[in-house]
């Protein structure tokens, strides 16, 4: 057997097997003595049946299936040891002209090759960092809503305008089935105030979305959309109010301390405002960091220049699937995951080029602390190490979910990699003004 490359350009080529019967023939032949050994002819005692009648019934397709397991695993071996970075799958060539009686076979493959190009990091000021920050006016609101959950709750036959009221808002076109509780005078302008005031449970209010709240954030809360569609949302929702009451606020004291806070921890208003603010900014941190990810992708996708073998990769995009696709379907195909690749090689590029790695360990480490915040929210806040062990490995069995957080890990270990490396522009902003900037 014979493997040859020849490149047709820097973004392609095509290798060559060249196949003789001694490369398979003594598989074939092992094959069909078990055939032999095995079958049970009428007429033939089991395992004497004339190899001639073996080699007539099954030996053609014993051969093919033999040469081409042969090919797989030879381009394979080829491929790793060739060191060749590809993308998608070799793809093989039609021969028109192809004959299985033939005594020697040729069979092409053709490559798309990952492009060769470096990553520049030297960004600087031109990506923009947000640090979010709480403010009195945030922590006020929480205060007061931690007042309204702990205080003495009663019930009213109508709504108010200082009742609170649950119910379902409803809008099937844009997704919207979300149960929520609000306070009537949170509602901005007295003309959807009046709309509410006066309302018996089982009533339905017609609402519309546009400035129903002061602000988006709360308004994103009650109607469980999700950020970026909450600004230019502007439908009309049903309100079928299920249930109105009125909350007097608890005071801020030491039981109501000690409610939130069993480890003793928080005292005193001041105390509390604190602990509120570095939480809110703790979660803020949170979303900052993933605008700040998505931003270092955007840019680096933009200003990382370099082609791709694309004609070869519609054409692998068109068999890849389950359904094959036509020419036109491919190139659309193409079209929409053009950006993600590009990123999967910037990104295997900076992790090869920086040694950033991934082992196994860590990975599980990293599941066990997914799993221990979610017992925690259910009020197990030390579960056991081997507890930990278990539920991690059954997880990372799924393989849908591994790739999952291994992603997840991945985009953790750049984050932090690009914050050491790149330098941005820096800007404070309250979570208000973080959301119209980045949402707008």
């Amino acid at each position: 057997m014979n493997i040859t490359k020849e490149n047709v350009d820097a973004l392609n080529a095509v290798v060559k097997v060249d196949i003789v019967a001694d490369d398979y023939q003594a598989k074939v032949t092992e094959v069909l003595t078990d055939y032999r050994k095995k079958a049970d002819i009428p007429g033939f005692r089991k395992g004497h049946v004339p190899m001639g009648m073996i080699k007539k019934q099954y030996g053609k397709s014993v051969m093919i299936d033999e040469v081409n397991k042969l090919i797989q695993d030879s381009l394979n071996k080829f491929l790793t040891e060739e060191k060749l970075d590809i993308l998608g799958n070799p793809l093989p060539r039609v021969n028109e002209n192809f004959n299985w009686d033939a005594d020697t076979f040729t069979f092409e493959f053709e490559l798309g090759l990952a492009p060769e190009f470096d990553v520049d990091l030297s960004a600087k000021n031109k990506i923009k960092q947000y640090n979010i920050v709480a403010t009195d006016e945030l922590i006020d609101e929480e205060v007061k809503n931690i007042q309204t959950r702990y205080g003495k709750m009663s019930a009213l036959e109508e709504a108010t305008e200082h009742s609170n009221v649950t119910g379902t808002f409803i809008n099937e076109e844009a997704g919207i089935n979300k149960k929520s509780t609000f306070l009537v005078n949170d509602l901005k302008g007295k003309k959807n105030e009046k709309k509410v005031i006066g309302a018996k449970i089982g009533d339905v209010i017609e609402l519309g979305t546009k400035k129903l709240f002061e602000d988006d954030h709360k308004l994103q809360h009650i109607l469980g959309v999700e950020h970026d569609v909450i600004h230019d949302l502007d439908v009309t929702v049903m309100l079928t109010v299920e249930d109105i009451t009125k909350t007097e606020p608890a005071d801020l004291d030491k039981e109501l301390f000690d409610k939130l806070f069993v480890d003793g921890s928080v005292s005193t208003v001041t105390e509390l405002r604190e602990k509120i603010k570095e939480d809110a900014e703790k979660q803020f941190e949170q979303q900052g960091d993933q605008q700040l990810l998505n931003a270092v992708q955007e840019y680096l996708i933009e200003n990382t220049k370099f082609d791709l073998p694309a004609d070869f990769l519609k054409k692998w995009l068109a068999t890849a699937g389950e359904k094959e696709l036509t020419a036109e379907e491919a190139a659309a195909e193409y079209e929409k995951s053009e950006k993600g690749l590009r990123y999967q090689l910037i990104e295997s590029k900076i992790m090869k080029d920086n040694d950033i790695k991934l082992d196994y360990k860590e990975l599980v480490d990293y599941a066990k602390g997914f799993i221990r915040q979610q017992m925690a929210q259910f009020g197990n806040m030390n579960p056991e190490e081997k507890e930990l062990d278990d539920i991690a490995g059954r997880i990372l069995q799924n393989q849908d979910e591994a790739q999952k957080l291994q992603g997840q890990l991945i985009s953790q270990k750049l984050l932090a990699f690009f914050k050491e490396n790149i330098n941005f522009k820096t800007k404070e902003v309250t979570y208000e003004e973080f959301i119209k900037e980045v949402y707008k």
